[in-house]
């Protein structure tokens, strides 16, 4: 009896037990799966990285160098980062059909998953500004009217007041940013494409970039309205006063002559 009461165990002693094995369970899921998970992230990014290779080489590398390093016919692709090439190759600037002052906008012939294959190769090659996620160019919730001040101080003179665009010296222009998506807009401002300067987060951080883009989607909206009629192309009070000035002094020297010219005949007869 003396042994077999000796060979009894605690009460306690199955759930002493059981919680070593969980804690066992979680250790080996803390080790292994998060490095698990690491991995696979790595390969999809290595199988991303080489099929936007093959992209390249295709579509891009005549002009900008087989390695992205550049060339006379096309700029360093070294260091753009991803959310450079996700802007021209979603707007279909890139390719460009042929060399020129400026690129101009024209149909997408990748598709989006082609073009994050591309970006990733691109941004394998220099770090650069990363393509961004949707919330940090959703506007929703955005300050619209300092978005409208800072429109007006840091854009306004290429693009015009509402966005409407205009031309720039030697053939160059600022874009109509009527109907361009939050996203491409963050990444203009982020990347600095073509003739615009780049509004990096250290310059003008996301907030500002997204009052920004609420000011525009403000403006240019459905709901948007010209209290004034024509709203000639948005250039503001001073030169649409001018335009109304010229035309209605133009009509009144018109109308003057042609009354001095009928009285002159009714003096005749």
């Amino acid at each position: 009896m003396k042994k077999l009461s000796a060979r009894r165990r605690h009460p306690l002693a199955a759930v002493v037990v059981l919680l070593l094995a969980l804690a066992a369970t979680g250790g080996l899921y803390a080790a292994f799966a998060p490095a698990g998970k690491a991995q696979a992230d790595e390969t999809a990014q290595s199988l991303a990285i080489e099929e936007g290779k093959k992209l390249y080489a295709v579509g891009c590398a005549s002009c900008h160098g087989t390695g992205g390093q550049g060339s006379s016919d096309g700029p360093s692709l070294v260091g753009v980062g991803s959310a450079a090439v996700d802007f021209q190759v979603s707007t279909g600037r890139m390719p460009a059909q042929q060399p020129g002052a400026q690129v101009p906008k024209k149909p997408v012939i990748y598709e989006q998953a082609q073009i994050d294959q591309l970006a990733a190769y691109i941004a394998s090659l220099g770090a650069g500004p990363i393509t961004p996620t949707e919330k940090q160019y959703d506007p929703a919730g955005a300050d619209i009217a300092n978005g409208g001040e800072l429109f007006r101080n840091n854009c306004a003179q290429c693009h015009n007041f509402t966005g409407e665009g205009g031309a720039l010296t030697n053939g160059k222009y600022a874009p109509n940013l009527e109907g361009v998506s939050p996203k491409h807009i963050y990444e203009a401002m982020l990347t600095g494409p073509q003739n615009m300067p780049s509004f990096p987060d250290s310059t003008m951080p996301e907030k500002q970039k997204k009052d920004i883009i609420a000011y525009l989607e403000n403006v240019n909206g459905e709901k948007s309205t010209s209290p004034g009629g024509l709203k000639l192309g948005g250039l503001g009070p001073v030169s649409e006063g001018l335009f109304g000035w010229i035309f209605a002094l133009g009509a009144l020297i018109a109308v003057a002559v042609w009354v001095a010219a009928h009285t002159a005949k009714a003096k005749k007869s």
